[in-house]
């Protein structure tokens, strides 16, 4: 029986400010590791935008300050199927599906080890679609891999008094980020995703996705450095 776990890959770690070629190159190698070490397991991996959306979402509202939200969205969506191409075509030997770019389309197959998908549509984030793809292929857990190593109970660019958290109720967790979604939004994991998470009792570990070796570690049930969510 196929064990799915989906990793929500941030575009901070993706393309921070360019496509990082050595991390790219190092997640692939422990994921093929992790893959052949037991042919049951399964990655979906989601993947977000990163500089490239920033740039253009940025460029726009600088041409166009009364731009609307759904043509940022569109832009930061179309980042991710820049970025969702490369990690595929990366793990092309283990990834037979094509590109998921809706999450509810009936026609996504999962016929390999890996599933790479992308954003979907205006309103949210690729959190969101990551948990509705957890949601169609039974898994419990969405690993959120960020920049960040954990959640904070605030800023801590702009607040020294914030603090890291280890664990946190979906309620809690909520309270901190809001309940509206606005493009380009930065949060550990978006309001949107999170009520979703809540309402289904799935479980987000935000975690650090340059660590790959801690990454793995959740993975595979060890201790790691992490948030724990619902």
């Amino acid at each position: 029986m196929p064990r799915t776990t989906v990793l929500s890959l941030g575009g901070s770690i993706i393309a921070p400010d360019k496509v990082d070629t050595d991390f790219l190159s190092a997640f692939r190698a422990a994921v093929a590791a992790y893959l052949d070490e037991d042919e049951t397991r399964r990655l979906v991996l989601v993947c977000g935008g990163g500089a490239p959306a920033r740039i253009y979402q940025g460029a726009l509202r600088t041409v166009r300050p009364d731009s609307d939200p759904e043509s940022q969205d569109w832009l930061g969506i179309k980042a991710t199927h820049l970025n969702g191409a490369l990690v595929r075509a990366i793990f092309s030997d283990y990834c037979q599906d094509a590109l998921v770019t809706d999450p509810l389309d009936p026609e996504v197959t999962f016929c390999g080890r890996v599933l790479v998908a992308a954003g979907w549509k205006p309103g949210f984030s690729t959190d969101t679609d990551a948990v509705y793809l957890a949601r169609r292929f039974g898994a419990d857990t969405v690993v959120n891999l960020s920049n960040i190593a954990k959640v904070y109970t605030d800023d801590p660019r702009r607040n020294p008094d914030a603090r890291p958290i280890d664990s946190i109720s979906w309620e809690d967790f909520r309270k901190i980020v809001g309940t509206t979604w606005e493009p380009g939004k930065n949060t550990p994991f978006d309001p949107i995703a999170s009520t979703m998470a809540a309402e289904s009792g799935m479980r987000v570990i935000c975690a650090d996705g340059k660590n790959i070796e801690n990454t793995l570690a959740i993975l595979t049930g060890r201790p790691f450095v992490g948030t724990s969510i619902g």
